[in-house]
């Protein structure tokens, strides 16, 4: 195997900080970052296919910052004025944040979780439970945090509000890197999607998440590094623990 000297993170540049600068300068490795797949909203036509009423909900919630655009542009171009006693639920408070945006943000009743799909049910708490709630997916996250609503017995209906799309990774030499890091299932599929005939051979995968790990395995490819663990809460992490035990 050729030594481990490039990396492909399947993820945008990081904006604030680099979590990976200790690993490339501490292992002499070239880190690159290229996202695998993007997120765009649905049309109004897709939209309208749902057969949601947004104003059947008294409340909205929201796992992304691109779930938060793409509700309010569609809710403008349908025309739909949304209440101003609606109530919002957000993953984070980076998320509920970004509402002011679209709101002003001290007049509404706004509240967050700590980041976890879970933590929206501990953020809804007994106080809530009465709301009717519209949760605004990512089509690959609906399942995930439907169960979760389910499981709290709390009145809820879901819409895909954000699809997710491949990139385009035609111009993209994977010989060139020894690991490839696969955040998301949508990772997963947008590699095979992208390369026909793929086969791993000697190249060594890093994966986030259960379900990106369980996708690894439906597609019958090997991970050499999983994260988040105990010792490891992050890639980042994951990645410094790998080169210390070489």
């Amino acid at each position: 195997m050729d030594k481990l000297k490039n990396i492909l993170i399947s993820q945008p540049s990081p904006a604030n900080g680099n979590p990976y600068t200790e690993v490339s300068l501490k292992y002499d490795v070239n880190i690159d970052f290229l996202p695998f797949f993007k997120a765009e909203s649905v049309s109004v036509r897709e939209f309208r296919a749902e057969k949601v009423n947004v104003l059947d909900y008294t409340a909205i919630v929201f796992t992304s910052r691109s779930a938060i655009d793409a509700f309010f542009n569609i809710s403008a171009e349908m025309r739909v004025v949304i209440p101003e006693d609606m109530k919002y639920f957000c993953q984070s408070e980076a998320i509920a944040l970004y509402l002011q945006k679209y709101i002003v943000y001290r007049k509404r009743k706004i509240f967050y979780g700590n980041g976890t799909v879970s933590s929206l049910i501990d953020a809804i708490g007994t106080k809530h439970k009465l709301e009717k709630f519209l949760i605004a997916c990512t089509d690959g996250l609906k399942p995930e945090v439907n169960k979760l609503f389910v499981k709290a017995k709390l009145k809820h209906g879901s819409a895909v509000f954000v699809k997710t799309v491949n990139c385009d990774l035609s111009s993209l030499d994977l010989k060139k890197y020894q690991m490839v890091v696969l955040y998301s299932p949508n990772d997963v599929r947008s590699l095979l999607e992208n390369f026909p005939g793929f086969e791993q051979k000697n190249l060594m995968f890093a994966t986030y998440g259960l379900t990106t790990a369980k996708a690894m395995k439906v597609a019958k490819l090997k991970t050499t590094i999983e994260a988040p663990t105990s010792e490891a809460p992050s890639i980042a992490k994951a990645l410094l623990l790998y080169f210390e035990k070489k």
